[in-house]
């Protein structure tokens, strides 16, 4: 899988909810853009076509439970612990890497 981020790439399509307050994050390096009030996951979403690889092989992992308990969203912050996604809200300027920072957690 290429890195999360390709542009018109997202897995998620936005109907709703779209005047609220624009966010800035950084998904592998590159600027992307969300709303106030997302959460990472929906966030990497709605630019990505996955939220990162599975550590036990190629398969791409989005989430799957939706609510934390499942630990398939975990994603990595460029400067500090890993997250999850899907109960996180986003934050601005926050700074997020779809793989691992060097070796798997």
């Amino acid at each position: 899988m290429s890195k999360a981020g390709s542009e018109g790439a997202g897995r998620l399509v936005r109907l709703a909810e779209i005047d609220r307050v624009p966010l800035r994050f950084f998904l592998d390096g590159s600027e992307r853009r969300a709303l106030t009030g997302d959460t990472v996951l929906s966030a990497v979403l709605s630019v990505a076509p996955a939220l990162r690889r599975s550590e036990f092989g190629p398969e791409a992992r989005a989430g799957f439970c939706l609510m934390g308990a499942c630990q398939d969203c975990w994603i990595w912050q460029e400067d500090g612990p890993r997250l999850r996604a899907c109960s996180t809200p986003l934050a601005e300027d926050m700074r997020l890497l779809s793989d691992a920072p060097g070796e798997w957690p």
